[in-house]
């Protein structure tokens, strides 16, 4: 579990090596392990006989997080509290035997990995870019549970420490480095262990800046006015940009606030109340079922066709060097993958990859990338006009403009030099892949890889397979998709997909609001209030009026005599053909776009959607927004566009920006009550039509189904 050495200079190195775990885990086993260690490290010292202690790992990883099974499960905060201050005091008698302690991190510290390095005096990382440290607990709706937050005031003060635990990045050794995370890099494990030992040989009598009588937080605390002037508007950003629906965030921001006016021991104790109240929240609980369980289950293969092996593309070809073509090659690049760029032209693919260039400057800025690794990323892209080319690629992606004959036309050439083997996959956002595959030469070969915008950013890519489509190739597909760290959501090919037939009920409740007489600045209000990260008229114009049109045309072909037509069309035709303003792309939507990127709702709207309604129920147009989208999700579901609930949650969360804090459309319906759900549809079905009602599949759901 912890082995022991010590050399002739008095220096221990403990090596965490769990037995029966490919990586360490900080758990109670690791803490239990611990305790004899330390109690021996303090006799060590009381006789002269310890300079120093050095804790490294013997596995991959230096340090796992903490056990979010049975975190999941809490629901006591009494207990939540107790296990914080257990794990709490445990790191206290870590950094306070009176000797000095160094970290040296030769592999990933996330979370409650990484509380135990900050327990240490002194942080040394292997400089290996693929490497990762940090806290990311909020992107769960988590903080730290080991005082970590107040470490990192007293290290950092308040205004370093927030955007890093906001954030919830997690940082290379390089980037680390910078920002305040770890004190020094060493080129490999052995530079790393002696420069530890270097460090501890000169610093015998440290202590950290909490237990020293005449220590003070870097940049003061909340009690000095002009701070805590920032700090409330910070507070004030916070709650613009989250509407107050996300604990942790609030949490971080408060307990900075408060602690920095407390000891540190007063404040380490409220941190664990803190901790305590966020673990125990719903939120929390919706946010790690579905961006941890749903995530890894998705890694894991859900929706992956079974029996095939695992696919490993080494060069991929792209076709069309815009902004989302060049966004998947800088995607491919990041991954270790070869690249072709092509593009009409030779001048056109230059710009793909001089855009590739720009995002790996981007990156050298941050420190994700060193800058000897620019021409080692830029020597993997070709940009050419050559179709040639593509012959030894084992993947290409087609990134051309919604036309079918284009993408028709950049198909057979780019296949007629690939061999039987290699996959062609089209992002396409609305021409049905089965339409377009019957165009290939080999149609089985043929899927849909739908990136969301940007491509380079977006965590989730929809694999479309068509009526041909072989399912070695879907797999292979989903095998590409997480190889480039992206999460793969297996979809039938059916109109909108998934993802933009559910995004287009938010878009078309929000338009239907603005016939009703609603004022469009209270729609895109109550939008964003609800959770959605863009109002819905906003996000008409950055998808298109033409594109939402045709969604609805395509539900229209798709039920024949079923379809009821929404009432929102009639708004979007008249401004589609009538006052011909179609949206972002022409500068003319539901709002007027500026050269410099600035947006206003247009002024016209009121001309053609007077405002009628001078009064308004919050929470109702809150749940047509959210219902919507759990409504035809549901649907989706019944029909079988989507086989799996954690798929759906994943797509609705990171594609359009459902509501992070509900866990997803599928999660929100267990958070919400099913019973409560299905009596509050009636009641909207009823003012407001069909649309409302709620499909078998929902109704019959079990509430096991929605959970880890």
């Amino acid at each position: 579990m912890i082995h022991y050495r010590k050399d002739t200079d008095h220096i221990a190195t403990l090596i965490l090596d769990m037995t029966g775990r490919a990586g360490n885990l900080l758990n109670h086993q690791i803490v239990a392990a611990f305790a004899p260690v330390i109690e021996h490290l303090k006799q060590e010292k009381a006789a002269g006989k310890l300079n120093g202690v050095i804790i490294t790992s013997a596995k991959q990883d230096f340090l796992e997080s903490g056990d979010l099974d049975y975190l999941y499960q809490l629901q006591d905060p009494a207990k939540a509290f107790e296990a914080a201050q257990q794990l709490k005091q445990f790191l206290r008698d870590l950094e306070v035997p009176g000797v000095p302690v160094a970290a040296a991190i030769n592999g990933d510290a996330l979370g409650t990995g990484f509380e135990l390095t900050l327990a240490c005096h002194y942080r040394i990382a292997v400089a290996d870019s693929k490497l990762r440290l940090g806290h990311p607990e909020v992107k769960i709706g988590l903080i730290p549970s080991g005082g970590a937050i107040i470490r990192l005031m007293w290290l950092l003060g308040i205004e370093r420490a927030y955007p890093l635990l906001l954030e919830g990045r997690r940082y290379s050794p390089q980037e680390a480095l910078k920002v305040g995370l770890i004190d020094e890099l060493a080129e490999n494990r052995e530079e790393m262990l002696a420069r530890a030992k270097a460090w501890l040989l000169k610093n015998h009598d440290v202590a950290r800046p909490w237990d020293d009588p005449n220590g003070s937080i870097p940049g003061g605390t909340a009690a000095d006015p002009n701070l805590g002037h920032r700090i409330r508007l910070l507070t004030a950003r916070l709650s613009a940009h989250t509407n107050d629906l996300y604990p942790a965030k609030r949490a971080i921001i408060d307990l900075l606030a408060e602690g920095s006016k407390l000891d540190f021991a007063t404040a380490y104790r409220l941190d664990s109340r803190y901790y305590a109240k966020v673990a125990t929240d719903p939120v929390t609980k919706n946010m790690i079922s579905t961006y941890w369980f749903d995530k890894q289950a998705v890694r894991g293969g859900v929706g992956r066709p079974k029996g095939f092996g695992k696919f490993r593309a080494r060069k991929v070809g792209i076709i069309g060097a815009g902004m989302m073509g060049s966004g998947i090659a800088f995607l491919c690049l990041r991954n270790g993958l070869q690249v072709v760029l092509k593009d009409v032209s030779q001048p056109i693919a230059d710009r793909g990859k001089e855009y590739v260039s720009a995002k790996i400057s981007e990156y050298i800025e941050r420190g994700t990338f060193q800058p000897e690794e620019r021409e080692q990323l830029l020597e993997r892209v070709t940009a050419t006009n050559q179709n040639e080319l593509f012959r030894d690629c084992d993947i290409v992606v087609e990134a051309v403009f919604e036309n079918k004959s284009v993408k028709t036309k950049v198909t057979r050439e780019a296949e007629e030099r690939l061999d039987e083997y290699s996959v062609f996959a089209t992002n396409t956002l609305s021409i049905p892949i089965t339409e377009l595959g019957k165009e290939s030469i080999r149609p089985a070969n043929y899927v849909g890889l739908h990136f969301f915008s940007p491509a380079e950013k977006t965590a989730v890519v929809e694999v479309v397979a068509g009526a041909a489509t072989s399912e070695e190739t879907v797999a292979r597909a989903f095998d590409f998709a997480t190889s480039i760290r992206k999460l793969p959501i297996v979809v039938k090919d059916s109109w909108g997909f998934f993802a933009a037939r559910v995004q287009n009920t938010y878009i078309l409740e929000g338009i239907t609001m603005l016939r009703e007489g609603y004022s469009a600045a209270l729609i895109e209000n109550m939008g964003r209030q609800a959770g959605m990260k863009t109002g819905p008229l906003a996000m008409a114009d950055e998808l298109g009026l033409k594109l939402v049109l045709r969604y609805e045309q395509q539900a229209a072909e798709h039920y024949g005599q079923r379809y009821k037509q929404h009432p929102a069309v009639p708004a979007l035709t008249l401004l589609r053909d009538e006052v011909e303003r179609t949206g972002k792309s022409k500068r003319m939507g539901f709002y007027d776009y500026e050269p410099d990127g600035t947006s206003r709702l247009w002024a016209g709207l009121t001309e053609h959607f007077p405002v009628t309604k001078d009064d308004y129920d919050r929470e109702r147009m809150k749940d047509r927004f959210l219902f919507a989208q759990v409504i035809e999700a549901g649907w989706c579901l019944q029909e079988g566009v989507i086989e799996h609930i954690e798929a759906a949650n994943l797509a609705s969360v990171y594609g359009w920006g459902f509501p992070g804090y509900t866990g997803g459309v599928m999660r929100y319906l267990y958070s919400y009550g099913k019973e409560a759900f299905v009596a509050r549809c009636g009641e909207l079905r009823e003012r407001y039509g069909q649309r409302f009602t709620v499909p078998r599949y929902l109704k019959n759901l079990e509430p096991d189904r929605l959970t880890p």
